[in-house]
Protein backbone atom coordinates (compact mmCIF):
# COMPACT_ATOMS: atom_id res chain seq x y z
CA UNK A 1 0.00 0.00 0.00
CA UNK A 2 1.02 3.60 -0.50
CA UNK A 3 1.70 6.18 2.15
CA UNK A 4 -0.28 9.37 2.65
CA UNK A 5 1.18 12.70 3.72
CA UNK A 6 -1.38 14.60 5.77
CA UNK A 7 -0.86 18.31 6.44
CA UNK A 8 -2.90 20.39 8.85
CA UNK A 9 -4.04 23.64 7.21
CA UNK A 10 -6.76 24.91 9.56
CA UNK A 11 -7.40 25.33 13.25
CA UNK A 12 -9.86 23.19 15.20
CA UNK A 13 -11.10 26.10 17.33
CA UNK A 14 -14.88 25.97 17.44
CA UNK A 15 -15.01 22.45 16.03
CA UNK A 16 -16.71 19.51 17.75
CA UNK A 17 -14.67 17.57 20.31
CA UNK A 18 -14.74 14.45 18.11
CA UNK A 19 -12.94 16.29 15.29
CA UNK A 20 -10.37 17.65 17.74
CA UNK A 21 -9.68 14.13 18.98
CA UNK A 22 -9.35 12.86 15.42
CA UNK A 23 -6.72 15.50 14.66
CA UNK A 24 -4.81 14.42 17.80
CA UNK A 25 -5.10 10.76 16.81
CA UNK A 26 -3.61 11.59 13.41
CA UNK A 27 -0.68 13.22 15.21
CA UNK A 28 -1.45 16.75 14.04
CA UNK A 29 -1.11 19.47 16.65
CA UNK A 30 0.08 22.61 14.86
CA UNK A 31 -1.00 24.28 11.63
CA UNK A 32 1.48 23.44 8.89
CA UNK A 33 2.57 20.21 10.56
CA UNK A 34 2.73 17.11 8.35
CA UNK A 35 2.70 13.41 9.14
CA UNK A 36 3.04 10.31 6.97
CA UNK A 37 0.84 7.27 7.57
CA UNK A 38 0.18 4.05 5.69
CA UNK A 39 -2.97 4.17 3.58
CA UNK A 40 -5.61 2.05 5.35
CA UNK A 41 -9.42 2.13 5.41
CA UNK A 42 -9.33 3.33 9.03
CA UNK A 43 -7.04 6.22 8.15
CA UNK A 44 -9.25 7.14 5.19
CA UNK A 45 -12.23 7.35 7.54
CA UNK A 46 -10.35 9.65 9.90
CA UNK A 47 -9.30 11.89 7.01
CA UNK A 48 -12.89 12.01 5.78
CA UNK A 49 -14.05 13.26 9.19
CA UNK A 50 -11.60 16.20 9.16
CA UNK A 51 -11.17 16.75 5.41
CA UNK A 52 -11.95 20.48 5.76
CA UNK A 53 -8.90 20.96 8.03
CA UNK A 54 -6.24 18.93 6.21
CA UNK A 55 -4.66 18.37 2.80
CA UNK A 56 -3.66 14.90 1.70
CA UNK A 57 -1.13 13.75 -0.88
CA UNK A 58 0.22 10.34 -1.82
CA UNK A 59 3.93 9.70 -1.29
CA UNK A 60 6.17 6.72 -1.94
Amino acid sequence: MANLKITRVRSDIGRPQEQRRTMRALGLRKIGQSVVHKDTPTLRGQILAVRHMVTVEEVN
